[in-house]
Parts: C-alpha cells; structure tokens; sequence
C-alpha cells in the first residue's frame, strides 16, 4: 500500500474503502463508436462509446467483464475534467474496417489520446496515453470491472505482483489485471485506489475533493471501481485471466514490449483479412466514395461478433441497448437464428464461405429434436427466450439451401436439418406464435413468405414425395396469401392518399378458417395501455419479403399499394435520409421525452436503418436506384461507420444527445444492419 497521510485535510490510506455494496451496478451506453477483437487467437472484444473503452468482452462474446475504462485529467488545485463528458472528441481508425483506433479528447487546458488496439496474441487490450498541455496536469485511469457480466460482487484490489503495483479484480472464475509501464519501468503507477462505486471510488474523491485525496487498498463485495494516477505518457494493458496471477502476467507481459509492436502487428492483420476477402469476391465500390467506410466496417462488424470459443455463433449486438438504466445485459448477447442467417447470408456476398459453413455446424448442433430453434439462446445452447417464430425455423432451411445451389456446403451435411425444420413448419403453420418482431401472434406476411420459400427451397433436399408434399403446401399457403393477409380498399388507407388494397401486418389466426376475422382488432404491443387497432389498419413493411424471396413481383399493384402506404405511414425523412418503423404504433424506444426504454410501455418506436436496406432491396426489385438508400444508410452510421438499430426521429434533446437522423440509445452497431448494409451493396450493382 502507498504511504499517505493521515486524515489531517489533506490525503490519506486505509485498507478496506467504507460504503458497501456501493449503488445499483448500471452498463454503458448503447450507441458504440466501434468495436474490435483480434482475428485469431485471443478471446477477447472491446466496445468504444463517448471516446472511452467500455464493455469488454471475455472469454466469450457473450459475457461482459467491465463497464468501462475512462480517464480523469486534474491537477493539485482542484481543477479536474472526465474525459468521456467532453464534447470535442474524434475517434479515428487507422482505416476503415480495421478495429485499431486513435482517439483524441480536447480542452481548452490539454489534449489526451488514446491509441487502443486488441493483443495479437494474448487477452489483453492494449492502450497508449498522451498527455499534452498544462505541465501541472496529471492523468487518472477509472475502471469499473463487472466480471461475469454484473457489477454486483466484484472484488478490487490495488496490488502488487511480484513487486510491480497492479490493480486487480475478481468474481467467480474469472480475474483481471489493469498494469501500467512508462519508457523506464513496468510499474508507473503513482496513487492507486480501489472503493465502491457512488461511494468511495475514485470519481468521488474528484467530485467532493477535486482530487484523489482518499485511497483504499481494497473494496468488496460489492459494485467496486479502481483507479491510478498515471505520467504524461504511458502504455496500459487491461489483462483477463483465470485468477489475479494469470491476469497480471499477461498484462505485464504486454507491457515489456512496445505498444508500436501490438498496433502494427494488429493493423497488418486486419488489413491483409480484407484484402483475402476482396480476393473472393467482386467488390462493387468506389472505394473514394462515402460507401465504402461503412462497407469496410459492415465487414467488421460480422467479423467482430463471432465467437471464437463456439464457431458459427453470433451475438446481435456488442452493445447493452439502454445500458445505462440498470445492470441487466440484456438480450442482445444471445443468438437468434434469424439474425445469424442474415450475417451469414452477407458472409457469403463477402466470400466468407467457411464462416457460413460454420454458422450451418452451429445451427445443426442446437437443433431441438421436433425441428425448430430456440427463439434465442446463450452461444452453448442454453436457451434463454422459448416462444416459436416460424421465421427462424425457415430461415436456416433458406440458408442451406442457399450453399447447396453453391456447391459450397464441402461435406457438411444440412438434409437432415432440412428435413427437420420443414416437418415443423409442415406441422406448426402457417399461424405462428411470434412474428419477427416477438410480439403478434396469428399469420404473419413475413413469416409466411420465409416459411413458403423454405419449403419450395428445402424441397429441393428432401425426398421424392417429401419434396413434392413440400411443394404441394408451398404453393397452397402461397395461393392464399392475400386471402389471409391483405386488405381490399379501405377508409383507413384512404385517409393516407391510398386507394387501392395493401398488405397487411398480420392477421388472427382465426383468418384460417374465418375471412371475418380481418374485420376484426387487435392490441399493439410494447404500449401501455396497448392501443387497440382495427387489424386492417396495422402495417409493416414485412410485405417487402414476398418481393425479395420472389413470391410476389415488384410492380403487382397490391404490391404497389402497400408500398405507397407503409411509406406514408412507418417513413421518416431525416437528415440523413428515409428511414422507416417497424408499424405503426410501435412502442419500442425512447420515450417522448428522450428517457431511455424501460419496458413500461411508454416508449415510442423509433426508424430503423436496417429497415431502410430492405426497403432499398424493393427499389432494386422495381429497377430503381438503391443508392438513396445506401447513402441514407452510410449517414446514419455517421463517422464512426457503426450502423444503429434505431435512430432519433424527434426534435433535438441535446442533454440526452439525441439527434434527428442519428443513433438513439438503442443496440449500435446492430450486426443485421450491416448484413442489411452489405447486402444491398452488392444488390444495387452500383
């Protein structure tokens, strides 16, 4: 332990910090400026959002072990400034696509960088600080460690291994390190403190003090946080192990080399894995113009999301959607099979044919035995939400078949689950429990158009008379489709500018045996109390799907029609560009306010980016120009090339950094939309 003073005013140390457990554990924000992992070897994935490390992942890409590692910069007289509330931050890549990143904060007072890559070839993530400006300034590092994924009962400590000072924290099986090494020594560390986070962390100290007056070796259980003071320039390794040991010899280990080594060696891989990608396929970008950043980081972004511990298995998001409202990590660190057949749908447009082989493997293994899949479920199997979507049984068939027309399936054998998923959707449909968006049940377009085409598609891998029966329901579901959802004229439509029918959301199951039942209502989900609308008057733009899996043609007038009033209804023009809502009275957002989503009911949907690539993949269709769409896409990623799930729709709320056209505290970036992204590129022909 640092000798300090004791309590006369001035400074001091103790061993244990007072103020256990500290306050409820929260995430970081949703919107992340980029995220990155090495392609090879190391378990280990970081996330950058308001220009600090935040949630970093290990050894799987399910499990977050910290909140964040931010940065504090004061001097002795009370002046101090976090970093992450500065509004002159930059962030920039070495080049697109490659997750080695410079980020620049500035003040009136200094300028601090930080130089942030993924170890090459330990589970470490590698840091260089700079300082410039006032010599009388000092730098401070902030972690907030919630291994296991949960801020609760972490253990922080401000050690020392074999002599060299660490600071260290663990939970359960899992332990981390955090050392810090300058041009002359491994241990740089001037102060260091461990406390409880609201408490006696370090922030506090800044807050009451206006300097790290108070220091404490050790804090927990609890929410804790530790903190060091560092020199103008240093090189910091954030370690993760099996215990505080194994933590701290990789992170020290790291730090006797130079930080010029892990940024090169990382740089160069990442660089030389787009250019084997370019070499499998025609990339159809100018490679000057504004789509291709984004095209770059899409690529990236599928890369970066894949689990090196299961192959094949993708989470949706490196992001906690909201993050900041509690500790829960939420849904998006589980697989979803529609999600993961979007991505590999890209990874094949990219030539990525063996993480697509990878992805079928998975998708093989986690198989229930009458067909289906999980609605989602942890990358082992686990499953953590259980409702049926017949959309994500058909999917995978779609998939299959897709890389046997390919002749790129090389041994892997898909009949099976062909044979599988389709006796379910023989057995379970067309009605399912769950619409793509998990809320309706009934007979839903989208579902049923993903549904048809697995069958036509699969049919293909059956069987003689298993692919005839296939074929035989394909085209009986198919023949109904506007009988089950789609609305002749209506007042409603009238009302928006439409006169002729349209498609429909969705319908009661009851529609199966009852044309009346779409004379019928139905709550809309997601709102409290739920708005109880007419079922002809719920729209989507899920209609879109008949046109993309070549059920319906692009110029068919009901076609035409929903188009006309889905756009007058779900479509925003924004600054960057159109985006579209899910349907209309959505209540999956921010609510009126800017207050993040709570699930109680009183949020508003917000556009979706991805939606606007679907909607650019019906301009293709009808021989019109996607790159609108493309354009609008690339705007609402911004800077950062990292393409949100939903973007702000309302009136600026600076103080929640809510803009019109940008990202909102939703999941960013979602891995779908930039499967959506790269996608459409190679669609539009551009």
């Amino acid at each position: 332990m640092n000798p300090r003073n004791h309590p006369d005013g001035r400074e001091f140390s103790a061993e244990h910090a007072p103020g256990a457990p500290g306050m409820p554990p929260t995430w970081a924000p949703g919107p992340k400026q980029l995220v990155g992992c090495s392609l090879d070897g190391p378990r280990l994935w970081y996330t950058l959002a308001q220009g600090i490390v935040s949630e970093v992942y290990y050894p799987r890409v399910d499990i977050p072990q910290i909140r964040d590692l931010g940065f504090i910069v004061a001097d002795d007289r009370g002046f101090w400034v976090e970093v992450k509330r500065l509004a002159d931050t930059s962030v920039q890549q070495v080049e697109p696509g490659v997750p080695v990143v410079t980020v620049t904060h500035r003040h009136s007072r200094f300028t601090l960088s930080l130089r942030i890559a993924p170890g090459p070839d330990r589970d470490i993530l590698a840091l260089e600080l700079t300082l410039e400006g006032d010599a009388g300034l000092r730098p401070y590092a902030l972690l907030a460690p919630h291994l296991g994924g949960t801020g609760l009962h972490n253990h922080a400590q401000a050690g020392s291994h074999h002599g060299r000072r660490v600071l260290w924290a663990s939970q359960g099986p899992f332990s981390l390190a955090l050392a810090a090494a300058d041009a002359r020594q491994l241990d740089c560390w001037g102060r260091t403190s461990a406390g409880y986070m609201g408490a006696s962390d370090a922030w506090q100290e800044f807050h009451h003090h206006g300097r790290l007056q108070s220091c404490y070796r050790e804090a927990g259980p609890g929410n804790v946080a530790l903190a060091g003071e560092l020199p103008r320039r240093a090189m910091l390794a954030l370690a993760f192990g099996s215990s505080r040991e194994a933590a701290a010899t990789l992170a020290l280990s790291t730090l006797a080399q130079p930080f010029e080594r892990v940024w090169t060696r990382q740089t160069r891989a990442w660089i030389d894995w787009h250019a084997a990608s370019a070499r499998h396929c025609s990339l159809p970008l100018d490679r000057s113009g504004p789509l291709w950043p984004v095209f770059q980081n899409s690529a990236m972004v599928l890369r970066v999301v894949q689990d090196k511990i299961y192959p094949g298995a993708m989470v949706a998001s490196l992001s906690v959607p909201w993050g900041e409202r509690g500790n829960d990590r939420g849904g998006y660190h589980l697989v979803w099979p529609r999600d993961l057949v979007q991505c590999a749908q890209a990874l094949v447009e990219l030539g990525a044919e063996e993480e697509a082989r990878d992805i079928l493997r998975y998708l093989i293994a986690s198989q229930l035995k009458d067909g289906r899949w999980y609605q989602n479920q942890w990358l082992g199997g686990k499953p953590y939400w259980v409702r049926e979507q017949l959309d994500e049984i058909a999917f995978p068939v779609l998939l299959a078949a897709e890389m046997a027309a390919r002749d790129a399936l090389q041994g892997t054998e898909v009949h099976d689950l062909v044979r599988r998923a389709l006796g379910y959707i023989l057995r379970a449909g067309p009605a399912t429990e769950q619409d793509r968006w998990e809320e309706n049940d009934g007979v839903s377009v989208y579902t049923l158009a993903a549904c048809i085409a697995a069958l036509v598609a699969g049919a293909d891998l059956l069987p003689g008379a298993e692919g005839a029966h296939a074929l035989e329901v394909a085209d009986f579901w198919n023949d109904r489709i506007e009988d089950w959802c789609a609305s002749g004229p209506t007042d409603f439509a009238r009302r928006h500018g439409v006169d002729g029918g349209y498609y429909l959301r969705g319908a009661p199951k009851s529609v199966l045996w009852d044309p009346a039942a779409l004379d019928g209502a139905s709550p809309v989900k997601n709102r409290v109390p739920p708005p109880v609308l007419g079922v002809r008057e719920q729209v989507a733009l899920d209609f879109l799907l008949l046109v993309r899996l070549g059920l319906r043609r692009a110029d068919d007038p009901l076609v035409r029609s929903s188009v006309a009033l889905t756009d007058r209804l779900l479509k925003a023009e924004l600054p960057s560009g159109a985006a579209w809502r899910r349907y209309n009275e959505d209540g999956y957002g921010e609510r009126p306010d800017g207050a993040p989503f709570d699930g109680s009911g009183t949020g508003l949907g917000r556009p979706w980016p991805l939606l606007t690539g679907e909607r650019g993949h019906q301009a293709v269709a009808a021989g019109e120009d996607a790159r609108p769409y493309l354009l609008a896409m690339a705007a609402m990623a911004g800077s950062d090339g990292m393409l949100p799930e939903q973007v702000w729709d309302a009136e600026p709320i600076a103080e929640r950094d809510l803009q019109p056209g940008r990202p909102t505290g939703s999941a960013r970036p979602l891995a779908w939309a930039h499967a959506e992204f790269i996608k459409l590129v190679f669609s539009s022909k551009l």
